[in-house]
């Protein structure tokens, strides 16, 4: 039964009576329908495989899809599986924004709370950032209530462009930026949004930061999780001095390079000016930090938190590298050596004296402090001349305008917060509903449902015994608001 897939371009191909149609590893079962093709019309009335043939005006019978069919999933803007995001819009476009599904309902949450993170991300902070001046304030459209509290449905949230200039993007319509997805674009899709760069923008990953702030609440109000990042690296120049146990955003926050070591922030602001006047770029480090990350998060084998993690830094632009502890510098040290032994604290309970595994040992997290390195390399468009090549296959220099970062680390730090959280969070629903589900003492909220005023003789009339509001009371205080 692995014949090939019937081609999509072939009128009149005869499918016989015992065919079966394979289906390859990269495809799931959903409400869709394969490639469809075109049958002769005695197939007609055949089912299969989820597929109906019809016919339609013009006399050629083609298959339609029906429940259950096979399709291939989303091309890649999603991301997470019971806390799940997908991001849309392109850089110049009218908009981007998610949508985050799998959001715990009966959280609060405020715009504000996404516009802190948003505002840390935006462009056009300081001379060493894009000078694109966007204020990026996001809009809410759904999935939170009046109050203020989600309600378990789908969260939309938009931010419109406002400030982009498409004129500058002229010379890129046809010529190719080295390193950068322009050439890669068009040999996958044929086609490509030119300006703004279109999704391989950075400016994508405002939904990443937007879906990134409700994970860190989540993990803030259940696990009073702290996520942060900071710039470890420019060029040459190397962080010192950085205490990982006691480092607050506030420190991060100090200066525009967002690295918590005054002398070495100074040095590294100065190596982006130096390469910021030439018209040219440079790339560095971004360090993560996870303080107070729930224990046993990750599965082992396919979905070692370490993978995932590694999985969301390499999705994010321009990132080349990725390390979790010692990373590639414990190559150079022997297991007596590189071993994090155990000890008792008399008040966290089991610890490890050293931290080399960074927090996540056999794919599952202990308890220690998670700790990630992720490369970023320099900005690909430069406004120093280079050789490339346009869409005739004509050798051409290229000398690109537009407003892009000299180095993209200092705005890319609520970036790599952001998509840890997401990682934590996914894993952290689903380490609950896996390890948490048997055990219990209670099941009635889990068999008969979150409105106890339904089932429980204690809440039923909402006379406040069972300290929920009376639905008279409810009603009173919703028309007030």
């Amino acid at each position: 039964r692995r014949e090939p897939l019937v081609p999509r371009d072939a009128p009149g191909v005869f499918l016989p009576r015992h065919a079966h149609i394979p289906i390859p590893t990269n495809m799931v079962v959903a409400s869709a329908v394969v490639a469809p093709c075109a049958v002769p019309a005695r197939l007609g009335a055949r089912k299969s495989y989820g597929a109906a043939a019809v016919r339609p005006a013009s006399g050629a019978t083609r298959v339609v899809p029906r429940r259950g069919a096979v399709t291939t999933r989303a091309s890649g803007s999603s991301f997470g599986r019971l806390f799940r995001v997908t991001t849309f819009g392109e850089s110049h476009g009218g908009g981007v924004g998610c949508v985050v599904d799998g959001v715990p309902p009966k959280l609060q949450l405020t715009q504000e709370e996404l516009q802190f993170e948003l505002d840390r991300r935006r462009p056009g902070q300081s001379r060493i950032t894009t000078p694109r001046d966007e204020a990026d304030t996001c809009e809410i459209l759904s999935g939170v209530g009046l109050d203020g509290v989600t309600l378990g449905t789908p969260i939309a949230v938009l931010v419109r462009n406002k400030d982009h200039r498409s004129q500058d993007y002229g010379e890129i319509a046809v010529a190719y930026r080295p390193s950068h997805a322009d050439a890669t674009y068009d040999m996958k899709y044929g086609v490509r949004a030119i300006a703004g760069g279109g999704r391989s923008s950075a400016r994508e990953t405002i939904g990443r930061v937007a879906a990134g702030a409700i994970a860190k609440k989540v993990l803030k109000q259940i696990a009073g999780t702290e996520i942060l990042a900071y710039v470890s690296q420019v060029k040459d120049v190397v962080a010192e001095g950085v205490d990982h146990a006691t480092m607050t955003m506030d420190d991060v926050e100090a200066n525009i390079a967002r690295c918590p070591n005054e002398a070495s922030a100074e040095k590294m602001i100065e190596a982006i000016d130096e390469v910021r006047v030439k018209g040219d770029s440079c790339g560095g480090v971004v360090t993560c930090i996870v303080r107070g990350c729930p224990r046993g998060l990750g599965a082992p084998v396919f979905d070692k938190l370490e993978a995932d993690l590694a999985k969301a830094m390499m999705s994010l632009p321009a990132t080349k590298g990725f390390e979790v502890g010692s990373g590639f510098d414990g190559v150079n040290t022997t297991g007596s050596e590189h071993n994090d032994e155990f000890y008792m604290d008399s008040e966290t309970g089991l610890r490890t004296r050293t931290n080399r595994s960074g927090g996540i040992q056999g794919g599952i997290s202990n308890g220690e402090i998670v700790e990630l390195k992720i490369a970023f390399k320099p900005t690909s468009t430069i406004t120093r001349p280079q050789n490339t090549v346009n869409r005739d296959g004509v050798d051409v220099e290229l000398k690109a305008r537009g407003r892009h970062d000299p180095c993209v680390v200092p705005r890319a730090v609520p970036m790599v917060e952001s998509m840890v959280a997401l990682v934590l969070v996914d894993h952290l629903m689903m380490h609950y509903a896996q390890c948490n589900l048997l055990g219990r003492d209670d099941y009635s909220d889990l068999v008969q449902g979150n409105m106890k005023t339904l089932y429980d003789p204690a809440f039923i009339g909402g006379d406040g015994k069972g300290g929920d509001m009376s639905a008279k009371d409810m009603s009173a205080a919703f028309s007030e608001d």
